[in-house]
């Protein structure tokens, strides 16, 4: 179930919380992506850990993104989060631009363990001529909500992405109705302003202070015809840098990572928190 926390008087974040007595993970998902992303790790750590997911500000029942909305500003508000809520040493995973946010935290709180999936690199001029032209849907009005979920079938088709009922509530979940007819929850000058500030986020900086173990996963496979999003190259200072990481690479594309089960991601994920464990007793 997903509930309302507020940051302030008129700020709230939607989140969605599982019960665990292992520790609390907080999931931060993608630039247009909501809480529900997470479905499949989720499944693998709900009863053993406190998981936390939630929709970042302009996405998902969040309150809209600030005007000067940015990875440093959704990191603000995550650490603002931690605090409201007392969590001690959480265990942050973060998926693509969720990734960013996610290191920029661990560089400046205290957490046990970090997991980065697909994200936290350095971003070029490719990335931009990919996900860019990609905002545009976000413009767009839809007939209803089943001909948006139609639209949005053939885009991931497109990128090799198998659908199914998870794929599908994922979806559903980010349209809504307006005036207008049915529009995506996230507005596009806002995701852009999020994506333009990747180039602002410098790995070396923020890495040379993580000391917590890290994982992170590349996604290498090709976006359909196009070049995975990012390269092993985009992580060149990342890894360099890191103190304590294990990094994995994976067939699996940008999308596919999230969208579909991935047997050695998991197993990796479960290593991870395994060691934090022995760490910690």
């Amino acid at each position: 179930m997903v509930k309302e926390f507020m940051l302030d008087s008129h700020t709230k974040l939607a989140i969605q919380e599982t019960p665990g007595h292992k520790g609390t993970i907080i999931a931060v998902h993608g630039l247009t992506g909501n809480h529900k992303t997470f479905y499949h790790y989720r499944k693998l750590l709900e009863g053993d850990y406190t998981f936390i997911s939630y929709d970042l500000r302009g996405r998902g029942n969040s309150s809209p993104a600030d005007e000067n909305t940015s990875l440093f500003k959704h990191a603000e508000e995550l650490k603002t989060f931690i605090e409201m809520k007392k969590i001690e040493k959480p265990i942050l995973m973060g998926y693509s631009m969720g990734a960013y946010i996610c290191a920029l935290v661990a560089s400046e709180v205290e957490v046990s363990g970090l997991i980065l999936l697909d994200g936290a690199g350095t971003t070029e001029e490719k990335q931009r001529e990919l996900i860019i032209p990609s905002l545009s849907r976000l413009k767009k009005s839809y007939r209803s909500a089943d001909d948006y979920v139609a639209q949005t079938r053939d885009i991931y088709a497109s990128l090799n992405v198998e659908w199914d009922a998870a794929v599908e509530e994922i979806t559903r979940y980010e349209v809504k109705e307006t005036p207008d007819g049915w529009q995506h929850k996230s507005e596009a000058s806002a995701m852009e302003k999020d994506f333009n500030s990747f180039y602002d986020f410098h790995p070396i900086p923020v890495f040379e202070k993580i000391i917590c173990p890290t994982l992170l996963v590349i996604a290498y496979g090709p976006l359909g015809k196009k070049a995975p999003l990012f390269t092993k190259e985009t992580y060149t200072e990342t890894i360099a840098t890191a103190k304590d990481l294990v990094t994995i690479e994976v067939p699996a594309n940008h999308y596919t990572l999230m969208f579909e089960k991935q047997e050695k991601v998991e197993e990796s994920i479960l290593d991870l928190l395994q060691n934090i464990k022995k760490v910690t007793v």
